[in-house]
């Protein structure tokens, strides 16, 4: 079997080159060969570098960027930008324009409102566990403006979620006493375990420019557990059994 060097090697000089762009022709291709082919994860937007994202996103009509942005946002702007585009005006291109900014997001139209709404009009829910950073707002309007209908009307609703946690612990002791026995039962401790969970939007106006924009403040929901336990000791006095029970 010859070796690959032997084989032809297609070149796209012309027939009358010279001595010297044929030895330049082969030296660059053997430098070329080198290289290591940096496809497909340089055209995915989840994996290619961070220096080489806003040229994918300009690649793929990407018009609202902020390259202050979080890494995370960029690269999920960039991955969406094509669904958004393909599916413009549905439900869909709303979801996804709310979720490129790293947000939790809920679309409800104007036939599933109650009462019904007025038609082709449509209310977009964003929760968020972030800061919320100035000009988030504007950024968001300028994504839900390119991916819906020319005829909807939108009512963008912003809900800022908190969690957190409370925990309780405590013990008790009850004194036993039989005729002239005083006896100081030492009982076992008692856990209170409890947590407290909660969402709840910032209740002062949120200002970005001219916008004036009053979060309202959501339901809170609290929840706990109660847990014990118990021990049975026997103590014997002379002639006195004692039996405690917890």
């Amino acid at each position: 079997m010859s070796d690959d060097t032997d084989a032809p090697r297609v070149t796209l000089l012309p027939a009358n080159r010279s001595l010297l762009e044929t030895g330049l022709d082969l030296a660059f291709a053997k430098l070329l060969e080198r290289i290591e082919p940096p496809f497909p994860e340089l055209m995915d937007p989840l994996t290619t570098p961070a220096a080489f994202l806003p040229y994918l996103a300009a690649d793929r009509g990407v018009t609202e960027w902020d390259p202050a942005a979080r890494e995370g946002e960029l690269r999920l702007t960039t991955a969406l930008a094509w669904a958004i585009k393909r599916q413009a005006g549905t439900r869909r291109a709303l979801t996804y324009a709310v979720e490129s900014m790293e947000l939790g997001v809920k679309v409800t139209s104007w036939h599933e409102m109650t009462p019904a709404g007025v038609p082709y009009s449509f209310a977009v829910e964003a929760s968020m566990s972030r800061p919320w950073i100035a000009g988030d707002h504007v950024r968001l309007l300028a994504r839900l403006a390119a991916a819906q209908s020319e005829r909807d009307q939108l009512d963008l609703t912003l809900v800022h979620e908190t969690t957190g946690g409370l925990r309780l612990a405590s013990a008790a002791g009850t004194p036993v006493a039989i005729d002239d026995l005083d006896l100081s039962g030492a009982l076992p401790e008692l856990d209170i375990g409890g947590k407290l969970g909660g969402a709840s939007a910032a209740g002062t106006p949120l200002a970005v420019g001219d916008l004036d924009l009053s979060g309202s403040l959501p339901e809170l929901e609290i929840g706990g557990n109660l847990g014990a336990t118990g021990a049975i000791d026997q103590y014997t006095f002379n002639d006195y059994d004692l039996e405690a029970q917890t």
